[in-house]
């Protein structure tokens, strides 16, 4: 009913329906992810334009009672501009981000007498907030790449390559359940593990450095997000100072996030016990991020963030240390936030592994 939402705002700022072209959009309002189509929100109903393709399986799969699909038997803006004049819409609101200059040309040439206005980021501020559902799609998501990263202890060695390793842990959380991937597994050892999002190679493992796994499962799409870094060997005096450093920065930022905390605070936890360890220049990106069917979503956990945290919101905690041509560490936890504290949602151990 997520489409319910969105027409009470934009009802409300004079709209008679919004328009989303963008897969994304068109997912969290219809329940279903389409790759050719448009979604229609208006005051009778979430309307679900769609292909060939995927018709059948709207039609099938149970989607909610305000969303109601239709199988576009012309070009599709023509097909849109015929659902415009059925509803008698006359103001139809568009995210300026969402629609390509090209689109927009388009819908103004075949859509007369309707007028487009613009209005950002409203279906992504209700997607800051998880419902219990989409809560539960990240937990199983998650519950897999905890499986996966339990697993893999027991592949690496000092005979594999970064891209086996890789390999592996996607082949695993698609037996796993996984839907697909949440992005593209970094596995990348030694000097590379300075790099935050180095690309695995057909190179081995290095051993006695470490070797840093960022990876997520995606349960019906939405996302999980995690990072460990291990040591395939044993670590020195300065790789346990710099890989601590790190554990303790992160430990602090997730006992200080709760609802109602500004995110540039909770960043700063992390950030200065990172910079009087001596690291601070080491450490250049953001502590975390939200995420839900898109890896990387608001509010931004991040020195520059004007975002105020709010129960119900799902980010990331990463804080890391990467010494150039040397090594690297991160951890990463997903957390939900909630009144008083937050909630663990990653359950893979964070104390250092050395294998």
């Amino acid at each position: 009913m997520n489409g319910r939402k969105i027409y009470e705002e934009i009802s409300s700022l004079g709209y008679d329906c919004a328009l989303y072209l963008d897969e994304t959009s068109q997912h969290y309002l219809a329940d279903m992810h389409i790759t050719d189509g448009a979604v229609i929100v208006s005051a009778r109903e979430t309307a679900l334009i769609t292909d060939s393709r995927y018709i059948e399986i709207a039609e099938t799969s149970g989607l909610s009672a305000d969303v109601k699909p239709y199988r576009f038997d012309k070009p599709l803006f023509e097909y849109i501009s015929d659902c415009f004049k059925n509803l008698g819409a006359k103001k139809v609101c568009l995210d300026p981000g969402l629609v390509t200059v090209k689109q927009l040309e388009t819908l103004k040439s075949k859509c007369e007498g309707v007028e487009f206005g613009f209005e950002p980021d409203i279906c992504l501020k209700y997607r800051r907030v998880k419902t219990p559902a989409e809560t539960e799609n990240i937990k199983r998501a998650q519950a897999i790449t905890d499986a996966t990263f339990e697993h893999i202890l027991g592949f690496i060695n000092g005979d594999r390559t970064e891209l086996e390793v890789a390999a592996e842990m996607e082949y695993y959380m698609r037996c796993k359940g996984a839907s697909g991937l949440a992005f593209d597994t970094i596995a990348v050892s030694g000097k590379k593990s300075s790099m935050p999002h180095g690309v695995p190679g057909d190179v081995k493992l290095t051993q006695n450095s470490f070797f840093t796994l960022d990876f997520g499962a995606a349960y019906k799409s939405y996302c999980s997000d995690m990072t460990r870094t291990v040591v395939l060997g044993k670590a020195d005096d300065e790789m346990k100072r710099v890989y601590n450093t790190v554990r303790t920065a992160q430990a602090e930022a997730m006992k200080f996030i709760k609802a109602g905390v500004r995110a540039v605070d909770a960043d700063s936890v992390a950030r200065d016990i990172i910079k009087d360890a001596g690291y601070g220049e080491y450490f250049g990106h953001s502590l975390g991020h939200s995420l839900g069917l898109e890896i990387h979503e608001r509010p931004a956990v991040s020195p520059r963030s004007e975002d105020i945290l709010v129960e119900g919101n799902i980010v990331t905690v990463e804080p890391g240390i990467y010494l150039p041509g040397r090594f690297g560490v991160r951890i990463e936890n997903m957390v939900l936030v909630t009144a008083d504290g937050c909630e663990d949602l990653t359950h893979s151990p964070r104390e250092l592994i050395e294998l």
